[in-house]
C-alpha cells in the first residue's frame, strides 16, 4: 500500500537548488546567454499582450478620433466666422477707401473754387418724374440759406431750395422747375439751361439755330442772376438739331455726378462769409415778434429773396 504523503527532497535543499539557479541565471545574464531566450519569450507573449491591451487601446483611439473631430469642426466653425468677419471688414475698407477718394476730391475742388465751402452728407434723395429733390445733412445752424449754391467734385448740382436747423433740401439741376444761367467756355455765349425731369439731361431752349455751339461744348456758370458764382462747370453740349424751327434744339449732360454723389460742397461766395454760430448758452431766447427771426447774414438774405429759380 502506497503512503498517502509521498516525501521529497527537504527545504534546505529546494533552498540551495533555488539559490544555485539564481546564480546560473544570473551569470548567464551577464555573459548575454539569455538574451536569444528573452527574445523568443517577447515574440511568443506579444500577441497575448495585444489581446490584453486592445481593448483600452481601442477605446483611447476613438475618444481621440472623437475629440479630433469635435475640435476640428470648432476650428471650421471659428475659421468661417473669422472669414464672414474679414470679408465685412473688407468691405467696408472698401467703402471707406472710395469715401476717402471722394472726399478728397471734394477737397480739392474747394481749393480750386476758392470760395468757401462746407461738406454735407446726403440724407435722402427724392427722384421722381417731377421733383428731383435730395436732402443733406446741413441745415441754418451751418449758415445754410435758401437759394444757396451747391456742388460736387464735377460740377454744379443745384441751389438750396428749402432749410430747417438741422437739414436743407436740394433742388438739382435737372429738376423741371430749375434754370441755370450758363455759358458756352469757348466762346462766352450766354443761354439758359432748363431741368428736363431727367437725370442725365438739361435742355438750352433759347439758343437761335445759327448760334456758335456745338457738341462737346462745356457750359460754365454765368454768374448772372446772383445765386451761382461764374465759372463754375455744369454740363457738356451732347446734341444739336436745327431743322427749320428758328430756335436749336440742344441737350446737355450735367458733369455732376447727380446720382451717385454722396457728399456735397455748400458754397459761400467771398463776400458772402460763412456766419459763425453762437453757442447756445449765447444765443438770445426766441419772442414771437416777427423782427426777432434772424437771418446767416443780411447778404444772404437778400441774396435767397432774390433767388430766381427756387420753387415758391
Amino acid at each position: 500500500m502506497k503512503p498517502i504523503f509521498t516525501k521529497g527532497p527537504s527545504l534546505n535543499l529546494r533552498l540551495l537548488a533555488c539559490v544555485l539557479a539564481s546564480f546560473a541565471l544570473l551569470a548567464a545574464e551577464q555573459r548575454g546567454m539569455l538574451n536569444p531566450l528573452r527574445t523568443s519569450l517577447a515574440v511568443l507573449v506579444y500577441p497575448l499582450q495585444q489581446l490584453v491591451s486592445s481593448p483600452i487601446n481601442g477605446w483611447r483611439n476613438l475618444s481621440e478620433s472623437l475629440s479630433s473631430r469635435e475640435e476640428l469642426l470648432k476650428d471650421n466653425q471659428r475659421l468661417h466666422e473669422e472669414q464672414i468677419r474679414l470679408k465685412s471688414q473688407l468691405l467696408k475698407f472698401d467703402s471707406l477707401q472710395q469715401e476717402n477718394i471722394r472726399l478728397r476730391g471734394l477737397l480739392e475742388t474747394s481749393f480750386k473754387l476758392g470760395e468757401q465751402v462746407l461738406i454735407a452728407e446726403l440724407l435722402e434723395v427724392n427722384l421722381v418724374p417731377y421733383e428731383h429733390v435730395v436732402m443733406v445733412n446741413k441745415g441754418s445752424r451751418f449758415g445754410i440759406y435758401p437759394g444757396q449754391p451747391v456742388v460736387d467734385a464735377s460740377g454744379v448740382v443745384g441751389q438750396v431750395l428749402r432749410v430747417t436747423p438741422y437739414n436743407a433740401q436740394v433742388m438739382l439741376i435737372t429738376d423741371p422747375n430749375h434754370a441755370i444761367p450758363v455759358q458756352v467756355n469757348r466762346n462766352g455765349l450766354r443761354t439758359i439751361a432748363l431741368g428736363s425731369g431727367q437725370i442725365d439731361k438739361l435742355y438750352l431752349p433759347y439758343l437761335t439755330s445759327n448760334a456758335d455751339i456745338k457738341p462737346g461744348d462745356l457750359l460754365v456758370t454765368s454768374g448772372m442772376g446772383g445765386v451761382f458764382p461764374q465759372g463754375y462747370p455744369v454740363a457738356t453740349v451732347t446734341t444739336l438739331s436745327t431743322q427749320t424751327s428758328p430756335f436749336a434744339k440742344v441737350t446737355a449732360v450735367p458733369l455732376a455726378k447727380l446720382d451717385r454723389s454722396r457728399e456735397l460742397l455748400m458754397v459761400w461766395s467771398k463776400q458772402d462769409p460763412i456766419p459763425r454760430i453762437p453757442p447756445p448758452a449765447e444765443q438770445a431766447p426766441e419772442t414771437p415778434a416777427p423782427s426777432a427771426a434772424p437771418t446767416p447774414n443780411p447778404a444772404i438774405r437778400g441774396k435767397a429773396r432774390g433767388a430766381p429759380h427756387a420753387r415758391q
